[in-house]
C-alpha cells in the first residue's frame, strides 16, 4: 500500500514526501505535532496532575481510577510525555468520546453498578498517525546521536575486562572485547548510546553480577570463572533494558530485534528445503536523479549522470566531506524537489521536469546546492523513492576511510543481531507507515 509523510520544514511551511511513485495519498488532513520544550514531566491528559518520567505506571494507575481511561499498547509509544501533551489539547478542544470507545462494565447487571471507560487506542486513525511520527522523531534524533558516535575521535575508555586503554574511535575497544574476551555486544555500527550502555556493563560487573544470568556472586574471581565455564560472556537478551543501546529497536513500530530476527530465521526454515541450483540474482537498476535512464551498475550510472547533465556525486561528495547520512539526505533531497519540478539551487518551478533539467544546466545550476542547512534536514532521512537503489551505494567519504585512524581489522562478530547493508537499503519510512493506507 503506498504512504506519504507528511512534514513540517524549518520555515513552518508544510510539504510532502511521495514515498512510492505509484498510488500517492492525499494528505491534506494530516496530524501536525507541536512538542513541548519541557520533557521532564507529565501530565494527565484529562486534568492537571503532573508525574515525574519515572512515575509513568503511577500516571496510567491515576487516568484510569480517576478518569476510566485506558490507553492501548502504552509500551509501544515512542515518547509518553508527548503523547499526554498532544492528547491534552486534543480533549479540551473536543469531547473525549469523540476520540475513544466506550466500554461499559456490567453491563447486565443493575444501572447503577454499570462503568463506563474510555479506550484510547491506534484503532484511530489520528492516534496511530500520532504514534508513528513519534516513533520517527525519535528515530531521527537516534540516527544523529549515532552518527556522532561514528565520527568521534575522543572515545577513551579501558576495557573492563582487562587493563588495556583504548582512545580514538569507539570500534577499536569493542572489537578487542569481542576478539580477545570473547565478548561481543554487537557490530559498532549498530550500538548507539554507547557510553552509557558499558557504563551499565561495567556497574553490573562492579557488582559482582554476571551480565548474561545475572546472578551476584561473592568476589570478581568468582564472577570471572563462571562466566568462563558457563560461557556467559554475553548480555541477555531478554533484559529489555538494553534495548534502547541497538538501532534496530528503533526501525519497526512495536516490534523487538528478536521478533525482527525470528522473522528472518522462519523465512530460511520455509525455504531450506528449495532448490536453488539454477537461481540467479536480478540486478538492482539504479535511476537517474535527472531523467528515466537505468543501469544495472552504479559505476554505469554515475557516469550517465556525468556525461549527460554534468552532475558529479562524488565530487559533491568530497568538496562539502559529506557524512553518510548527509549523503542520503542531498539524494533525497533532489529527488523531492525535481519530482516537484523545482529548482533545488534557486528554488524556481517550472511546468515539466524537462524544463527544470534545461534549466539546471543553462543557468549552471546543476553542481550548485543552497546552505546545507537547508537540506540537511532531518526529514530528508527518509526516501522519496521507497526503491531508491541509488542510496544503496553510499559510503562514508574517503578521507574517513583511509584516514589515519581508520582500522582495517574488523573481525567477525557472531552475535551481531543486524544486516546494517539491508537496513540501509530498506525504506525506514515503508515500516512505519506500512498501515496507514489501511487507516485512511
Amino acid at each position: 500500500m503506498a504512504a506519504q509523510m507528511y512534514n513540517t520544514n524549518v520555515t513552518g511551511k508544510q510539504d510532502c514526501i511521495l514515498e512510492p511513485l505509484c498510488f500517492p495519498d492525499n494528505l491534506s488532513d494530516r496530524v501536525c505535532l507541536t512538542f513541548s520544550s519541557d520533557g521532564r514531566l507529565m501530565t494527565c491528559a484529562l486534568c492537571p496532575d503532573l508525574f515525574s518520567a519515572s512515575e509513568k505506571d503511577q500516571l496510567l494507575k491515576h487516568m484510569v481510577l480517576e478518569h476510566k481511561l485506558v490507553i492501548a499498547d502504552v509500551k509501544l509509544i515512542a515518547d509518553f510525555s508527548q503523547y499526554m501533551l498532544y492528547w491534552k489539547k486534543r480533549f479540551t478542544e473536543q469531547p473525549i468520546t469523540d476520540y475513544c470507545s466506550v466500554i461499559k462494565t456490567n453491563s447486565e447487571g443493575p444501572v447503577e453498578q454499570q462503568e463506563h471507560y474510555f479506550l484510547l487506542c491506534d484503532a484511530l486513525p489520528e492516534d496511530r498517525i500520532l504514534r508513528e511520527q513519534l516513533q520517527q522523531r525519535r528515530l531521527e534524533e537516534v540516527l544523529e546521536q549515532q552518527q556522532k558516535e561514528r565520527d568521534d575521535e575522543t572515545f577513551h575508555r579501558i576495557c573492563m575486562f582487562c587493563s588495556e586503554e583504548f582512545t580514538g574511535n569507539r570500534s577499536s575497544l569493542l572489537n578487542h572485547m569481542a576478539k580477545e574476551h570473547s565478548f561481543s555486544i554487537g557490530l559498532p555500527d549498530n550500538i548507539v548510546y554507547c557510553d552509557e550502555f558499558l557504563n551499565t556493563l561495567e556497574s553490573k560487573l562492579d557488582n559482582m553480577q554476571c551480565l548474561y544470568c545475572e546472578k551476584t556472586f561473592r568476589d570478581k574471581t568468582t564472577l570471572k570463572d563462571h562466566m568462563r565455564k558457563k560461557q556467559h560472556r554475553r548480555i541477555n537478551a531478554r533484559n529489555h533494558n538494553y534495548d534502547r543501546f541497538y538501532v534496530i529497536n528503533y526501525l519497526e513500530l512495536g516490534k523487538t530485534w528478536e521478533e525482527v530476527q525470528s522473522e528472518d530465521d522462519r523465512e530460511i526454515l520455509e525455504d531450506e528445503d528449495d532448490d536453488w541450483s539454477d537461481w540467479q540474482a536480478h540486478p538492482v537498476c539504479a535511476v537517474c536523479l535527472f531523467c528515466d535512464q537505468q543501469a544495472e551498475t552504479m559505476d554505469k550510472i554515475y557516469t550517465h549522470m556525468q556525461e549527460t547533465h554534468e552532475f558529479d556525486l562524488h565530487k559533491l561528495k568530497m568538496d562539502l566531506s559529506l557524512k553518510f547520512y548527509q549523503q542520503v539526505k542531498l539524494v533525497n533531497y533532489i529527488r523531492r524537489e525535481l519530482h516537484q519540478c523545482r529548482c533545488y539551487c534557486c528554488q524556481e518551478k517550472f511546468e515539466s521536469k524537462e524544463g527544470l533539467v534545461q534549466h539546471l544546466v543553462t543557468a549552471g545550476h546543476v553542481m550548485q546546492l543552497l546552505e546545507v542547512s537547508h537540506w540537511d534536514q532531518p526529514q530528508y532521512y527518509f526516501p522519496t523513492y521507497e526503491n531508491d537503489a541509488l542510496l544503496t551505494a553510499l559510503s562514508d567519504s574517503e578521507s574517513e576511510s583511509e584516514g589515519p585512524n581508520h582500522s582495517s581489522e574488523v573481525p567477525v562478530i557472531a552475535e551481531d543481531i543486524s544486516n546494517l547493508k539491508v537496513l540501509r537499503q530498506t525504506s525506514v519510512l515503508s515500516k512505519l507507515l506500512k498501515d496507514r493506507g489501511a487507516t485512511n
